[in-house]
């Protein structure tokens, strides 16, 4: 018997504790619509993981310029984008073709987006002067890119991606999460043939990605090391009970509220505010999700002493 498509939204959804509402009422419910579409055709996952990458590089292009028709345009190429982020995981778990170099590939993806349009604001405000001087921003737009996307856009979403894989791998266990780690990411790099050399790019820098999450989680690691040797149910579910409000900064700084940001600021031809945005309010978003899961992993670790 055929699943009705309110059984089908649900099976392709990671877990009701990491779903934003937004996705839940929204994204999922249209990616499932493109997902259902493109299995009858027989397009793999990746394939439209590709087609998001022209789409996001598209709507970069047209946030560098100032009026509000190509504004939209860009909006509208962003959201398409995003669909079909949304799509080609639905597609991957309804259709059991998950896999690692399609999660890498999309963490990629969402990578070129975001770069695109910072490039683009970049653009856009070089010649523009700054609000309150009589000076154009020149070399000052760059460098609070820069900070926005490379000191504080990558970390933070980076972490948000490991805390969400972290909780679903408590939840759900191995299977149901994509929680991984430097040392099987290396081992199986090390393992690869140089003429597997694109499966080597990935590999490498996928380990150095896991290996810069675990390098600021030290508390976390220390606990999860002593878990698993003693995989106390208990202290399993207090973590989940702790863990669990987390994943609302993890969804605010993951996509919804960052593209929202981004439409508002350059529909408003003040795209400069987002950069502040990133740097002030995502950041201490950040920083909060941060030490509270750190504090989480510190309070349990001594449980299991």
């Amino acid at each position: 018997m055929e699943k009705s498509f309110k059984e089908l939204l649900k099976a392709s959804m990671k877990s009701e504790d990491t779903e934003e509402w937004l996705d839940v009422y929204f994204t999922r419910p249209i990616g499932l619509a493109f997902a259902l579409f493109w299995n009858k055709l027989g397009v793999h996952p990746n394939v439209i993981t590709i087609l998001s990458i022209f789409l996001g590089i598209g709507a970069g292009w047209m946030f560098h310029y100032t009026d509000v028709q190509s504004n939209l345009c860009g909006v509208v190429l962003l959201m398409l984008a995003n669909f079909c982020d949304s799509t080609d995981g639905q597609m991957a778990r309804l259709a059991d073709k998950k896999t690692l170099i399609g999660r890498m590939l999309d963490g990629f993806s969402g990578d070129l987006w975001f770069f695109s349009i910072y490039l683009a604001f970049v653009i856009r405000l070089w010649n523009q002067p700054m609000p309150g001087l009589n000076m154009t921003w020149g070399i000052w737009i760059l460098l609070l890119g820069a900070v926005s996307g490379f000191l504080c856009h990558s970390p933070q979403a980076s972490l948000a991606d490991y805390y969400r894989q972290v909780h679903l791998f408590f939840l759900l266990g191995k299977e149901g999460s994509e929680f991984d780690n430097y040392k099987q990411q290396r081992h199986h790099y090390e393992l690869l043939s140089r003429d597997q050399w694109l499966d080597r790019i990935f590999y490498y820098n996928y380990a150095n990605y896991c290996k810069s999450q675990e390098q600021r989680t030290p508390l976390f690691q220390q606990f999860f090391a002593r878990w698993q040797a003693n995989p106390d149910e208990e202290v399993r579910q207090q973590f989940l009970q702790g863990s669990r409000p987390l994943m609302k900064y993890c969804n605010l700084l993951s996509f919804n509220l960052r593209a929202i940001c981004l439409y508002v600021t350059a529909l408003l031809d003040c795209p400069w505010v987002y950069f502040l945005l990133e740097i002030t309010v995502f950041h201490l978003m950040y920083i909060y999700m941060h030490h509270t899961h750190e504090r989480l992993s510190s309070r349990l670790t001594n449980q299991l002493i």
